[in-house]
């Protein structure tokens, strides 16, 4: 994952993450909310926990 990241043509972004209980499946989605369709997801259980990142 790269740690150096620059924003798409120096705009600002706000990012979050949330868990997404509604479609029957429980998933990890992380979303850029500055940009329409600018979201990713998985499902929970197969997302990384905090301790996978490190």
């Amino acid at each position: 994952m790269a740690s150096d990241v620059t924003t798409m043509g120096g705009q600002s972004s706000d990012v979050m993450a949330s868990v997404d209980e509604g479609t029957g499946t429980t998933e990890f989605v992380i979303a850029d909310v500055s940009r329409d369709d600018a979201w990713v997801s998985i499902r929970l259980r197969d997302a990384p926990g905090l301790d996978d990142w490190r």
